[in-house]
């Protein structure tokens, strides 16, 4: 097995792909790591999720993405980019996670589950979907209270508080409602997020409003029991019957290996790490970002659309350090 590459890229999401797929075309030795199986994020995404982004916006090297809507679904994208991997014979090694990275003079050394590589450069582009933003609460360990949504068959029948303002809570509450749930909505903030799809948001609003689903706006969660969740209104706290909890409450990259990496992460609420727009390198040498990851606390700021970019930018930094003046 050859363990010395030109660029290894740690993470096998879309954007991971991407910056695969540029390497193989400019003869670059590559290897892309993935913990999970093809985009392991977009396979623990719920199953009737639609994405926000049409499918030509979450296409990556031109390669055309066709989707029975306009707006594909989870299925869907599994599939194009699974296609992409197995089409392009992209060298990847799935479900071997990487636990260490270091650097000896110009070469890192990555150390995974399975085996240790070498090479000059690093692509990390790991999301931000591995880390749940917790809520911080008595009861958050028990069973009933899950960070991550996937079929809401299974919550039928059941009393169920969903966490959050904006896509997956919003959804969830709508596809539990519609399959028999009863739902209460615990929102932080005034009024359902802004950045819900504009398809779905009218329709949150109209159950809310005809009493469907039951709606606490200034809320947040003091404590969650096995039958009950207490509630701090703006008024009085509150204790509603419950069997399960959805905390949606969003998710966060893994700093902690950025900071293994030596990535300078800023020392405000953004936690924006630090690197150069221009070619996606961080302050490590031959380090780079690429991805959602890119956005620190803001994940919100980057997505499949706008960051596949990050691809060619990288690759064609990396190139340029190779030619001789």
């Amino acid at each position: 097995m050859k363990t010395g590459f030109d660029v290894v890229i740690i993470g096998g999401g879309p954007i991971g792909i991407a910056c695969g797929l540029e390497a193989k075309k400019n003869g670059l030795s590559y290897l892309i790591l993935e913990k999970g199986p093809i985009v392991n994020s977009l396979f623990h995404y719920p199953t009737n999720m639609q994405f926000f982004s049409s499918s030509e916006k979450l296409e990556i090297d031109e390669i055309p993405f066709i989707s029975k809507e306009a707006k594909p679904k989870r299925d869907e994208a599994l599939e194009y980019y699974r296609r992409i991997v197995t089409s392009n014979k992209l060298n990847i090694h799935l479900f071997e996670k990487v636990e260490d990275v270091k650097k000896n003079d110009e070469t890192f050394i990555i150390t995974s589950e399975k085996n240790t590589y070498t090479a000059q450069q690093i692509v990390v582009a790991t999301g931000f979907y591995d880390i749940p933003n917790l809520l911080n609460v008595p009861g958050e360990n028990l069973d009933k209270v899950v960070h991550y949504y996937d079929n809401p068959h299974y919550y039928s029948g059941q009393k169920v508080a969903v966490i959050g303002a904006s896509n997956s809570a919003i959804d969830a509450a709508l596809e539990c409602w519609r399959k028999g749930a009863e739902v209460s909505l615990i929102i932080r903030g005034p009024e359902v997020g802004q950045r819900v799809k504009y398809w779905v948001r009218p329709d949150i609003v109209n159950r809310i409003e005809e009493g469907s689903i039951k709606a606490y706006y200034n809320t947040t969660v003091k404590a969650i029991t096995k039958n009950t969740i207490l509630l701090a209104t703006q008024d009085q706290d509150v204790e509603i019957d419950n069997d399960f909890v959805l905390a949606l409450t969003g998710y966060k990259p893994n700093f902690s290996f950025l900071k293994m990496l030596g990535v300078n992460i800023s020392n405000d609420e953004k936690k924006l790490p630090e690197y150069d727009p221009e070619t996606m390198e961080t302050n490590v040498k031959g380090l780079y970002l690429a991805g959602v990851i890119c956005g620190g606390m803001e994940t919100h700021k980057w997505f499949i659309e706008n960051s596949r970019i990050h691809a060619k930018i990288i690759i064609k930094n990396i190139i340029s350090k190779s030619v001789t003046p």
